[in-house]
C-alpha cells in the first residue's frame, strides 16, 4: 500500500495504517532527529514527537506530494525545539584532534572511535547544515526533498551539502589514513 494510501487511513483513525508508517520511517526519522540532537535517548524522544504531530496533523498531509519529506520536517522540527527546550548540559568534547592512545588490533574499536569523530564533525556544524548533509548523504533524500523539509532553496541545500561535507572532511581529515581499519 502507498503511503498516501496508509496517511488516509491513518487519519481516518486505522491504528495499523499509521503503525505501518510508523515501521517504514522509524529509521530515517531517528538519524534525522540524531543530526540534530546529540543524546540518542534524546533523539529517539524527538522522533517519537514528531510521529505524534505527524499523526495529529495528517489532514494536513497533501497526498500528492512524498510523504517522508513531509514527515521528516515534522520530525526535524520536533528536534528543533526539543533541543531548544534542553537545559545547559555540561560534557567535556574531545576535540577531534586528539591522538589515539595507541593502535588497537580491534577493528570494533576503531569503528567506535570514527563513530565518535564523526557524531563530533557532525555536530560542530551548523544544525541546517547538519540536517541537509545527513539528509541528502545517509538517508538519500534529493536537493529538492530536503529544500522541501527544511524550507529553504533549492541552491541553499546545495550550498550547505557542500559546505558541511567540505567541513566534515578537515575534521576527520587525520582518519584518512586508517580507512582500511574502519571498513
Amino acid at each position: 500500500m502507498e503511503d498516501a494510501e496508509l496517511a488516509a487511513l491513518a487519519h481516518a483513525g486505522d491504528r495499523e495504517a499509521f503503525g505501518e508508517l510508523v515501521r517504514r520511517y522509524a529509521g530515517q526519522a531517528r538519524r534525522v532527529a540524531r543530526a540534530a540532537l546529540a543524546n540518542e535517548a534524546d533523539a529517539d524522544d524527538a522522533a517519537q514527537d514528531g510521529f505524534l504531530s505527524a499523526l495529529r496533523n495528517m489532514g494536513r498531509y497533501d497526498p500528492s506530494r512524498p510523504f517522508g519529506p513531509w514527515l521528516m520536517r515534522i520530525v526535524a522540527n520536533a528536534a528543533t525545539d526539543r533541543r531548544r527546550r534542553q537545559k545547559v548540559r555540561t560534557a567535556e568534547q574531545i576535540s577531534p584532534q586528539t591522538p589515539f592512545a595507541g593502535p588497537s588490533p580491534d577493528r570494533e574499536a576503531y569503528r567506535r572511535q570514527f563513530r565518535a569523530a564523526l557524531e563530533t564533525a557532525l555536530a560542530s556544524l551548523p544544525e541546517r547544515r547538519r540536517l541537509a548533509v545527513v539528509l541528502f548523504d545517509v538517508e538519500g533524500y534529493s536537493h529538492q526533498e530536503i529544500a522541501d523539509v527544511l524550507n529553504v532553496p533549492v541552491g541553499t541545500v546545495r550550498s550547505d551539502v557542500f559546505h558541511a561535507r567540505r567541513a566534515l572532511r578537515k575534521e576527520l581529515a587525520e582518519w584518512e589514513d586508517l580507512k582500511e581499519e574502519i571498513v
